[in-house]
């Protein structure tokens, strides 16, 4: 109530200040009427003294002469001077002023402002963020309200698309078929049916209950919130706490949590939960899609933040190795690897470095320095299962690992 009351008063000023001149009478001539009517009083006393002989006729003409222009001149000025606007006029402009007024600035509000938008100190913000989260709608009911078919079609041979038409006939027909399962959902999605891959991951994590897998958890939460096309409802929730409740420090579902706030009208905590990924260090696709919304967030959060810049060779390195000889090139990969080797070794890293780093060992034929960073980062990641797994997978396949 209080902001519509300033607005009027405000309003009210700035149609006073600009119907001002309109009510404002026109500049008074009584001078000029004083002045011709001492001119006529003249020409009446010329024509008294003509009569008593104080003038002779030649005088009195001239002063009648004098007299008369000035007479002249005055009324000339009188006649020149702005004419009063008819009263009526000068309202009828001041009211349809004032209502193109009030009309314009109620329309620039309405369309540019936010009307009906209440007052929202901090408290009732974080309250009205948790009232949105509370009643969101459900996965069934996002992936609903989306045309599933506005979405291009994926291109695939026709044999593949026959298989997992095949697929789809065959798996339910085999519910305990968990392999099965997960096919189905890993060809829906290659196929864009996103829906469906919901659906069969969801079956799978269903039915392996607590021994699914941190990956496996993940994909049910990336297919989710794809099929309700960003939207993350409280099933996908759910699915996000599993991976948080079994590591704390998962990338995936910060990503995913960064963007259920920041749907929720909390900049404030998706700003925190993104710069997390952010600064991590880990080449997941999440990181890149934190740092798309991140400064939008920062912003709104009323932050100031700056992206750090990413890490690996520039474009000028790049374009340098490309002139190279093979020997020139082996040297400047063994730079970059001893750079990368060191960085870890002093400031530490993500796991997905750790994995860099042996993949690049192996690939380099160190298969003992390989070994002794596979067996380093098991100290530094213990208890991190789907982190050593993804630096296993790499030791694996540098050979230093089985």
């Amino acid at each position: 109530m209080l902001f519509w009351i300033i607005v009027v008063a405000i309003a009210a000023v700035v149609a006073i200040m600009l119907l001002l001149p309109l009510w404002r009478s026109a500049p008074a001539v009584q001078e000029d009427r004083n002045d011709m009517t001492i001119y006529k009083d003249q020409l009446a006393e010329v024509e008294r003294d003509l009569a008593r002989g104080v003038l002779n006729a030649e005088e009195a003409e001239r002063t009648r002469t004098e007299i008369a222009r000035r007479l002249l001149a005055a009324d000339q000025a009188e006649q020149s001077t702005t004419p009063k606007a008819p009263r009526t006029a000068a309202m009828t402009m001041s009211v349809i002023a004032f209502g193109l007024l009030i009309a314009g600035t109620a329309y620039g509000y309405w369309s540019l402002g936010a009307p009906g938008y209440p007052d929202m100190p901090q408290k009732a913000r974080i309250e009205f963020g948790r009232e949105m989260r509370e009643n969101r709608i459900s996965q069934e009911e996002a992936e609903s309200l989306i045309d599933q078919s506005a979405f291009p079609p994926v291109e695939a041979p026709q044999d593949y698309i026959d298989m997992v038409a095949q697929l789809r006939e065959i798996v339910p027909t085999r519910p305990d078929d968990l392999q099965g399962w997960a096919l189905l959902a890993r060809h829906e999605a290659a196929l864009g049916n996103y829906v469906a891959a919901r659906v069969a991951q969801q079956e799978l994590v269903t039915r392996k209950g607590a021994d699914a897998t941190q990956g496996e958890l993940t994909t049910l939460a990336d297919l989710m919130v794809g099929a309700a096309n960003g939207f993350v409802s409280p099933e996908a929730e759910t699915v996000l706490r599993t991976l948080v409740d079994r590591n704390p420090d998962d990338i995936a579902a910060r990503y995913y949590f960064g963007l259920l706030y920041g749907q929720t009208d909390r900049p404030d905590l998706a700003f925190r939960l993104w710069r997390e990924v952010v600064e991590s260090g880990s080449d997941a696709p999440y990181v890149e899609w934190a740092r798309s919304q991140i400064m939008e967030a920062a912003q709104l959060a009323g932050a100031e933040y700056e992206l750090p810049s990413l890490r690996g060779p520039t474009q000028d390195q790049i374009n340098d190795a490309a002139g190279m000889d093979a020997e020139s090139q082996a040297a400047m990969i063994q730079g970059m690897v001893d750079g990368l080797s060191e960085r870890l070794a002093t400031e530490g890293g993500s796991a997905a470095e750790w994995a860099q780093l042996i993949s690049a060992l192996g690939v380099l034929g160190q298969t003992d320095r390989a070994a002794a960073i596979w067996g380093e980062a098991q100290q530094v990641f213990a208890g991190r299962d789907d982190a050593l797994a993804q630096i296993r997978n790499a030791a694996i396949s540098a050979g230093v690992a089985e």
